[in-house]
């Protein structure tokens, strides 16, 4: 039981938790699942009071208050706690005190079998803020176990100086008081059991009175034993609570053995996602991969996952295993497949790179489809981990990937071939972080050292740090494949005995090559393929959309993210057409224009209301807000579409600042918003309604929620998914 009191008497000062609020720090626990009734549990967590010697830093507390409800349902009891703080003696003499104080209510409601807990610093209370709520409550599936759950923030000000030590204190003894608090609870369960207490009958309303002086029979359930049980103060996966909430053994069986502050990098990453990210969510595993990559810092984690979930929708990643249909000519010729397991159960992929045409390749199918097919080859292994993570039992989130040189000469370092391999190499590393466990590559040639002179300065040194490399036959030897790989699934090719499906490779054949001007038109670009486009939006640099109307009452539809800062959107018409806005300007300076994917229509010299007209109330959008709408045309004409960035409303005015302002504002701010977007418009007679797609079931990402009407008047109805 993870004790709000043990924790919070860890906090001595408060830990060094993580945010993205600057200097507030804030921490989530996960949902603690145990195996005991409530009333159980809170009579073993009433006998840790008014000390534990199990807590020597616990020195004391004292009942400042205390109210119980006539019918004995619930009581209210505050408490204040004296702490021991296990820190410097200089630093205590610094601070005036021997001990640190914190105040506790603890609110229990016997009717509702809850006990909410709130605690706060009193020490230092100007300097350093805490603040800890924790819930016990029954759990949702099974009367008979008690949920924990902890959130917390801290803030620390000033403290003469010594923050970071502060930190450092708080962080260490937090950790430990975490391990502490299973202990006191078994403890505790333990006396009763010995005391021969093994349940503790349910609260029940006191019987009405009646004529009769008999005994009135108690209501309450008796709770099974502890040796009918699982250990004390075990916890039990529940299919389907990660949906919600992550519960800690769930994280501990699927994803591995975190720190506290992990595990709170984790859950507070993952509320992130769902509050914030319409569309499909990536697992758990995927989650902590980020996290992972980024040493857990949770700025940086939400940055990456933001850039890779905009890919996967735009390129819509999540269908390519059910879409993508392999050329023939790879499975001849692509010399690698998945083989089997490394002795750790990790997904083995094995790639005879130095028998593979890599110039036939790209001569035949293209760049696209090479990289196209190497996704698939992540999207799989992703698939295998959760597999393997099933059959094994125990967290697998990567693989290991086994590359044969032998044959590997200097047709292999053609320059295309090259480029193409350094794309993939970044692609896959900025969307797919901390899936390879370990590089084997075996028989490296005298060349080798070119291509690794060329490849390595792409991949970032944890990932170099996974790579064995063997020359010859050194594999073969102590250190080798069988330190990884069991015998029995090494490969033919190889020495051993396992039979391996991947194809041999060979030359492509000449007669296949196409012109490089001919797979260029041919070759629907993967990027390009998508129904959304990107854009950039910069102060004094809107983006704008042009639609031409030509039948009334057409309805306009659109569906857009906003992957980067806030935005404000707004819909306008115009009877006469609007040129894009010429930035020759611009460019001339080398600035970081918004060219490219940022266009403007608008003229400068045009007025509000006489050359173009607001058509619908502006709508502002925040960052990561997916937005669908429909608005249903009045007149034909010119309508713009406009993403603007966001300011203060003492900034926002009727003028719109242009290109010419541009150069100003680039100079002093930075601020750039992106948005990535699809329009379509409908005619009135396609419109029934509602809709279950803005692209007429073409496209898999955009709902609307909301029924549009058409009718004579000009209609919007938008829905915001935050």
């Amino acid at each position: 039981m993870e004790e709000q009191d043990e924790r919070l008497l860890a906090f001595g000062l408060p830990m060094n938790w993580h945010g993205l609020d600057g200097s507030l720090q804030k921490y989530q626990s996960p949902v603690r699942v145990y195996k005991y009734p409530f009333e159980l549990i809170m009579a073993a967590y009433e006998r840790r009071f008014p000390n534990c010697p199990l807590i020597p830093m616990f020195v004391n507390s004292v009942i400042i208050s205390e109210c119980h409800s006539e019918d004995g349902a619930s009581q209210v009891i505050e408490r204040r706690c004296t702490v021991d703080v296990e820190a410097p003696r200089l630093l205590k003499k610094i601070a005036g005190v021997e001990h640190m104080y914190f105040i506790q209510k603890n609110s229990l409601n016997r009717r509702e079998r809850t006990l909410h807990i709130e605690a706060y610093n009193e020490s230092f209370s100007s300097r350093v803020n805490v603040y800890e709520h924790c819930c016990y409550t029954v759990h949702p599936e099974n009367e008979d176990w008690t949920c924990f759950e902890q959130s917390a923030s801290m803030d620390i000000k000033s403290f003469f100086g010594f923050e970071s030590t502060a930190e450092k204190i708080a962080m260490k003894q937090y950790a430990t008081s975490i391990k502490k608090g299973k202990e006191i609870i078994e403890f505790h369960l333990k006396q009763l059991e010995e005391e021969g207490i093994t349940h503790v009958p349910r609260w029940a309303p006191p019987p009405a009175p009646t004529p009769s002086h008999s005994l009135p029979v108690s209501s309450a359930r008796a709770i099974p034993a502890c040796s009918s049980r699982a250990h004390p103060g075990s916890t039990d996966v529940l299919p389907g609570s990660p949906d919600d909430k992550l519960d800690a053994d769930y994280i501990s069986r699927y994803l591995g053995k975190l720190t506290p502050f992990q595990e709170s990098c984790l859950i507070r990453l993952r509320q992130w996602l769902q509050e914030t990210h319409k569309g499909k969510i990536p697992k758990d595993q995927h989650v902590l991969r980020f996290l992972r990559s980024r040493d857990f810092n949770l700025e940086k984690a939400k940055e990456a996952l933001c850039q890779t979930l905009t890919w996967r929708k735009q390129h819509q990643i999540d269908f390519l295993l059910d879409t993508w249909q392999c050329p023939q000519l790879l499975q001849d010729y692509y010399t690698g497949g998945w083989h089997h397991h490394n002795k750790d159960g990790r997904p083995l992929y094995i790639l005879r790179l130095g028998q593979m045409d890599t110039k036939g390749l790209v001569r035949v199918l293209g760049e696209e489809t090479l990289l196209r097919h190497v996704l698939s080859i992540n999207e799989e292994g992703l698939r295998h981990c959760e597999e393997n993570t099933k059959i094994f039992g125990k967290p697998i989130s990567c693989w290991t990937c086994l590359v044969d040189l032998e044959g590997l000469n200097m047709r292999h370092l053609w320059r295309p071939g090259i480029k193409a391999l350094l794309r993939m190499i970044e692609l896959v590393g900025a969307n797919y972080p901390e899936t390879l466990g370990r590089l084997l590559i075996l028989r490296a040639p005298r060349v080798f050292p070119v291509l690794w002179t060329l490849v390595s300065p792409f991949i970032d040194e944890n990932t170099r740090k996974k790579f064995l490399i063997y020359a010859g036959n050194d594999y073969q030897g102590p250190g080798g494949l069988v330190d990884y790989i069991n015998r029995d699934f090494i490969p033919d090719f190889l020495g051993g005995d396992a039979l391996c499906d991947v194809p041999e490779g060979g030359l492509v054949p000449k007669s296949l090559y196409r012109m490089a001007e001919e797979l260029e038109s041919e070759e629907v670009k993967l990027w390009n393929e998508t129904i959304y486009k990107s854009a950039s939006v910069l102060k004094g640099a809107p983006h704008e959309v042009l639609i031409e109307i030509t039948e009334v009452s057409s309805v306009i539809t659109w569906d857009f993210d906003v992957c980067k800062d806030d935005v404000i959107f707004n819909i306008y018409h115009s009877r006469r057409a609007p040129q894009p806005v010429k930035r020759d300007g611009l460019s001339a300076h080398n600035l970081a224009c918004p060219a490219g994917n940022n266009v403007q229509l608008i003229d400068r010299s045009w007025m509000l209301g006489q050359d173009y007209s607001m058509v619908e109330t502006a709508l502002t959008c925040r960052e990561g807000e997916s937005v669908q709408g429909s608005h249903v045309t009045r007149w034909s004409g010119f309508y713009i579409l406009q993403w603007r960035l966001y300011s203060s409303p003492s900034c926002t005015s009727s003028s719109r600042p242009r290109v010419d302002d541009v150069l100003a504002s680039l100079q002093v701010s930075s601020h750039k918003c992106r948005v990535m977007y699809f329009t379509e418009v409908l005619r009135s007679t396609d419109f029934r309604g509602s809709m279950s797609s803005l692209e007429s079931s073409h496209s898999a990402f955009s709902l609307l929620s909301a029924a549009t009407s058409s009718s004579n008047q000009s209609q919007t109805e938008s829905s915001i998914s935050r």
